[in-house]
């Protein structure tokens, strides 16, 4: 469990420095300071924890589910998609300023990670629980992308 359970925390945690090299140069330059933001846009600070408490959640429960889980090639193919989609939102947003084609990402990844919750829920059962922190924060995420997108 050990071991698996650091595998995919140096994974996750690799997504989530690709990620904030886009988002730490995206979020003080004078494209994203001068748009219109969703009055519910929490403060900078909470987006590096709540990732942080996600991608551990996350971790674990991939540690569980890894070898509970029979199609193992199923797992590695919605895995890499919720990988590439997770880190492909901070360059397309912050970098290339594409705010529809982000939200279309983040869209994908939500539901995607919906999937994962559901598909896997027999597997796991109440362990899936370790997902709702990363769906939840989607949809919050998701509405402060539409509303940039619908806004803007």
């Amino acid at each position: 469990m050990i071991y698996r359970l650091l595998i995919f925390l140096i994974l996750n945690f690799t997504a989530l420095a690709i990620a904030g090299i886009f988002t730490s140069k995206g979020v003080p330059s004078d494209w994203y300071v001068g748009i219109a933001k969703a009055p519910w846009t929490p403060p900078g600070w909470i987006f590096g924890t709540t990732w942080t408490i996600i991608m551990i959640c996350f971790s674990i429960y991939m540690a569980y589910l890894w070898p509970s889980t029979k199609n193992k090639n199923l797992l590695i193919v919605l895995y890499v998609l919720q990988w590439i989609l997770n880190v492909g939102w901070s360059p397309t947003f912050f970098h290339y300023h594409n705010v529809f084609a982000g939200l279309f990402l983040i869209c994908s990844l939500t539901l995607l990670i919906g999937f994962i919750l559901l598909h896997y829920w027999p597997e796991l059962k109440l362990k899936s629980a370790l997902l709702l922190p990363y769906l939840l924060w989607l949809f919050i995420a998701t509405s402060l992308n539409g509303y940039i997108f619908f806004k803007n």
